[in-house]
């Protein structure tokens, strides 16, 4: 009996094992109950909003109104002002006006209207540019006016600078080479007896010629820049009974068809001498085999180049003119010079890298891009 009773306990411990062991697995796989004293998790940050879309930059746009496009000049001065343009993706709206004053004006009322960013204007009348500069600053519009002498500031016009080389300083070298290279006088076939580079051309050789007392102004002639009435200018000049040494002519092209008539006459630096203004090629090439005596370099290409140059500084807060005389440099340009060129020296008319150089090395406060 004792062994039955053993074996039944046996049963009974083994059954309460398997009981208690099947317990604890249930126990064991069941989830862990979660604490009253957890953190609960923060709610999810709402999603940033997508950033805008950058606005693209707005191009600059200057405008150039210009007389025409029917004279080296004028061509050179706005190639220059554009390839400046070019160096900061800038555009450049050019209008002619034609030499006509109704369209000069349209052309300037169209600047108010499309809102350009500046203006450079180059008039064909002393009244344009006075005008436009009352318009660009009622509209706010920085302007700056190329080849005028200042005679815009003259009249109390309100812009950011005339540009322009100092003419009667030109005709101060011109005497001062008559002084050390003749002894007789001289006479002057000018481009227009109206057009303020030639007044203040003439006024310069005559003051300084007075001043230095070796040569003497004895005639003016007005060849309308036109090279037939220049030629005819010269041949009624040296058939006239005066005697002098110089001729003056003020552009290259027409001291070109004056020296054709001198060398025709036999008479080409013997006696009469030809000296000239501009520097272009054609008249350094003339320089450079003795048929003129000398130029004056002065490059409408350079003078471009300068005016974008200001008025992109001026509306990026770089500079702040503010009716201002600004010169474009000048150089003398004898044979010597024409025969082993410097194009410091010889400004080229055309777009240059040299461009850059003399306008750090003139106006360093426009070089800072």
């Amino acid at each position: 009996m004792v062994s039955v009773h053993k074996r039944g306990m046996k049963k009974v411990i083994s059954l309460t094992l398997v009981l208690l062991l099947a317990l604890s697995l249930v126990a064991c796989a069941a989830p862990a109950a979660t604490t009253t004293t957890e953190t609960a998790a923060e709610p999810a940050q709402a999603a940033e909003p997508a950033a805008e879309a950058a606005e693209p930059e707005k191009t600059v746009t200057f405008a150039f109104i210009i007389p025409s496009l029917d004279a080296n000049w004028y061509v050179e001065i706005v190639d220059s002002f554009k390839y400046a343009a070019e160096e900061v993706g800038a555009e450049v709206l050019v209008l002619p006006s034609d030499y006509d004053v109704d369209k000069e004006v349209a052309n300037i009322d169209l600047c108010v209207t499309e809102k350009v960013d500046g203006l450079c204007m180059f008039s064909f009348n002393e009244n344009g540019a006075a005008l436009a500069a009352e318009k660009m600053s009622a509209a706010g519009i920085p302007i700056v006016v190329p080849d005028s002498v200042g005679q815009a500031l003259n009249k109390g016009a309100d812009l950011m600078a005339c540009v322009d080389f100092d003419w009667y300083k030109m005709g101060q070298m011109y005497a001062d080479w008559m002084a050390a290279n003749t002894t007789g006088d001289f006479v002057i076939i000018t481009g227009n007896f109206e057009h303020y580079p030639c007044i203040y051309v003439n006024k310069g050789m005559e003051d300084r010629a007075n001043e230095l007392g070796k040569n003497k102004l004895l005639d003016i002639r007005d060849a309308d820049y036109n090279p037939d009435k220049a030629a005819a200018a010269a041949e009624d000049l040296i058939n006239g009974g005066l005697e002098f040494e110089t001729i003056f002519v003020m552009q290259e092209e027409m001291a070109s068809a004056v020296v054709r008539v001198l060398k025709n006459a036999g008479k080409l630096n013997n006696p009469y001498k030809v000296i000239t203004q501009n520097g272009q090629e054609m008249g350094i090439e003339l320089v450079k085999t003795g048929d003129l005596q000398m130029t004056i370099s002065s490059s409408p290409g350079l003078e471009g180049y300068i005016c974008f140059r200001m008025l992109y500084s001026q509306i990026n807060g770089k500079i702040n003119y503010l009716n201002e005389q600004k010169m474009v440099p000048i150089s003398a340009v004898l044979q010597a010079d024409a025969q082993n060129p410097d194009p410091k020296v010889i400004i080229p008319w055309h777009r240059d890298p040299i461009f850059k150089e003399l306008t750090q090395e003139y106006y360093p406060e426009l070089m800072w891009y």
